[in-house]
């Protein structure tokens, strides 16, 4: 897939408050710092489309790309993040899982892991939500430029493993690294391959 043109439409606090549109979407989540704005940038090859922050939490809102005005690439907010308050955590939690659940033109979710660490709580924790609500993913691992590419693969298998107590179904995962431009060509072609299987 060549992606010709990209552009942020805007942004949104809450499902009711998305825009009407008849576009497949494909959203991107993780948790805070876990690289969805360096993936955007990467898959679109914009850079400065969406805006990279050092400061975890900072997307606390539902944004939206279109993307060859065809469809759109969606950012979620980053889940887990400690210094945003218990309210607003639930708060975010709570429109983040509405705009999953009912999102009518939702057509597949990539859920960002951190290459770097060992599987993370709240990662699982997540997936088995999804999982429990019958919502489809693909995982993407990012950074793994980080470290090397044994001790990557190390983390993704352990992940992997944990994966195998959420589910009995091996996930799809990406890898990906925004420095080498590794996954952006598997990302679009899963992207493209769902919008032939489901193109309205």
């Amino acid at each position: 897939m060549k992606i010709l043109t990209a552009v942020f439409k805007g942004s949104s606090p809450d499902l009711a408050s998305c825009p009407v549109s008849g576009l497949p979407e494909f959203a991107l989540i993780g948790r805070s710092n876990v690289g969805k704005s360096s993936l955007i940038n990467m898959l679109t090859r914009s850079e400065g489309l969406a805006k990279v922050s050092q400061i975890p939490g900072k997307t606390q809102l539902i944004n939206f790309f279109t993307i060859n005005n065809s469809w759109n690439l969606i950012d979620l907010p980053g889940y887990g993040y400690a210094k945003v308050g218990k309210k607003e955590r639930g708060k975010f939690s709570a429109f983040v899982a509405d705009y999953l659940k009912n999102r009518s033109n939702l057509r597949g979710t990539f859920v960002l892991i951190d290459s770097r660490l060992s599987p993370q709580s709240l990662d699982l924790e997540f997936l088995h939500w999804m999982v429990g609500c019958g919502l489809p993913f693909i995982l993407v691992f990012t950074k793994t430029d980080a470290l090397s590419k044994g001790a990557a693969q190390k983390n993704i298998e352990a992940f992997l493993t944990g994966m195998r107590e959420i589910t009995e179904e091996e996930p799809t995962y990406v890898r990906s690294s925004f420095k080498d431009q590794q996954g952006r060509k598997e990302i679009l072609g899963l992207i493209g391959q769902a919008l032939l299987d489901n193109p309205a």
